[in-house]
């Protein structure tokens, strides 16, 4: 049923990182706690700005979605988006990546900066293999792009053996499919659920899985 992957790759933000935990407490700092149904609208205008704005950092993305939105003052939602690879990591991330970098290499495919990378990866405590962010690529998912100039850089064809994980259809798994990339959906408390290959509750859920398969050898 499953190809030995020679790859996994991962979204961050809501995959890796509990994005509406940590947007929610950084917008309460700045005196605008979120409404209900709020994160949501942020993450629409970000999608948007993205796509109109790709040569945008993550950190322009997320200031001027924090003013449209929410109305929080210009630089106050810049210090917040400084500092979003400090929000708190799913308190499974950090073992199960350390399980599965046993298996494979194990890198982030991201809409975030650089800066970012080096924030979560110490809050996380683990070094991944690679960290491919919009910044450094100079475009952002859903882009089918993204995934081949990811490609080049892992030296991983698109495939079976490149196992993509995240909690977002929209953003990740769809793009992922078209390529035929293997697709895992992570039932996040905040996610956006579509097709995919195989569906786990959390990343420790999805270590388990690789870890109890038994693999054919290759022939």
């Amino acid at each position: 049923m499953y190809t030995r992957p020679l790859l996994f790759t991962f979204d961050v933000l809501g995959t890796l990182v509990d994005w509406r935990r940590g947007l929610s407490g950084a917008a309460a700092r700045a005196g605008r706690p979120l409404r209900e149904g709020e994160f949501d609208r942020v993450v629409d205008r970000q999608a948007v700005l993205e796509q109109e704005r790709p040569g945008w950092t993550y950190r322009e993305v997320t200031r001027q979605s924090l003013v449209d939105v929410l109305g929080i003052p210009t630089d106050a939602a810049d210090a917040i988006g400084a500092e979003v690879g400090t929000w708190p990591p799913y308190p499974d991330s950090a073992g199960a990546l350390r399980r599965l970098m046993a298996v494979a290499p194990c890198a982030a495919i991201t809409n975030s900066d650089l800066v970012h990378g080096e924030q979560a990866q110490a809050a996380l405590g683990v070094r991944l293999s690679a960290w491919l962010c919009a910044q450094e690529l100079g475009r952002y998912k859903p882009d089918l792009h993204v995934f081949e100039l990811a490609s080049e850089r892992l030296g991983v064809a698109p495939g079976p053996a490149w196992w993509h994980v995240s909690a977002y259809a929209d953003y990740d798994l769809a793009p992922a499919d078209m390529l035929g990339i293997t697709t895992i959906y992570v039932r996040r408390p905040h996610a956006r659920p579509g097709r995919a290959e195989q569906e786990v509750t959390d990343l420790a859920g999805l270590a388990d899985l690789v870890e109890g398969i038994r693999w054919c050898a290759p022939a």
